[in-house]
């Protein structure tokens, strides 16, 4: 068992060794063990931290974390890999649907770094902060907007329409203005139709475990659509280099 001193420090982050977390966990959950705890890590369920001497480093989100995924393994029997996906969602930002009855997420979940970086996705952005972090002018924008490639929600922006607006705009460096892009407005609702219909079957079930892999199998056919788009753009590619 790695008993090392965490050194804490007045007013740092509070920090526990596997031998500490053991013991917060030790009244709900007795049977728990050291090896049980570094299998969770292995499998990415949790990520503590590491000293230079390779000892692990546990704070409160990943306590949480500990005991959201017990939970779910004693009184639920959910295998890891569903749990994977709740945690992922949780990750993400998203709120995890269809969780068992009972089951709630703990604020402490998600650690200080993460819950900012979360709050900065989920900000909401004016168009003129929107035309500030992408570059674009107030033409393009309107083009974009026009043309059903970013849309504005309650008066805003979110991040993904960002990323599109980025995207549009070192595109329109290079002569392509939104009104060429719009076939890739339509592939991409054609290929959501295909994923839509590809995870039909599992999406219509009620429970939550069948939920949480739909989204999963959704993210891992969307990934494939895309890998598979850029290899027939990359084959067309290099056929301008053939001799």
């Amino acid at each position: 068992m790695e008993v090392q001193s965490t050194g804490r420090r007045p007013g740092t982050a509070v920090i526990f060794n596997i031998g500490e977390v053991l013991a917060q966990l030790a009244d709900d959950f007795p049977s728990v063990t050291a090896s049980k705890i570094r299998f969770y890590e292995e499998k990415g369920l949790i990520t503590p931290q590491r000293t230079p001497a390779g000892y692990r480093q546990f704070r409160d989100s990943d306590v949480e974390r500990l005991r959201f995924v017990l939970a779910l393994q004693r009184d639920h029997y959910l295998p890891l890999k569903v749990i994977r996906e709740y945690l992922d969602a949780i990750d993400q930002g998203e709120a995890p649907t269809n969780l068992p009855p009972g089951v709630s997420i703990a604020p402490r979940m998600v650690s200080d770094e993460l819950g900012v970086e979360l709050k900065r996705r989920s900000r909401r952005l004016s168009s003129e902060q929107l035309r500030a972090e992408c570059g674009a002018s107030a033409g393009l924008l309107e083009a974009m907007v026009s043309y059903g490639l970013v849309e504005m929600r309650d008066g805003s922006f979110d991040d993904q329409a960002l990323r599109v607006a980025k995207a549009c705009t070192e595109l329109a460096a290079h002569g392509l203005e939104p009104r060429h892009l719009r076939p890739f407005q339509a592939a991409a609702d054609r290929e959501f139709g295909l994923v839509e219909r590809a995870v039909a079957p599992l999406a219509s079930r009620r429970d939550g475990a069948s939920a949480a892999r739909a989204a999963e199998a959704a993210r891992e056919i969307a990934e494939l659509c895309l890998g598979l788009h850029s290899a027939l753009v990359q084959s067309r590619i290099s056929s301008m280099e053939a001799p």
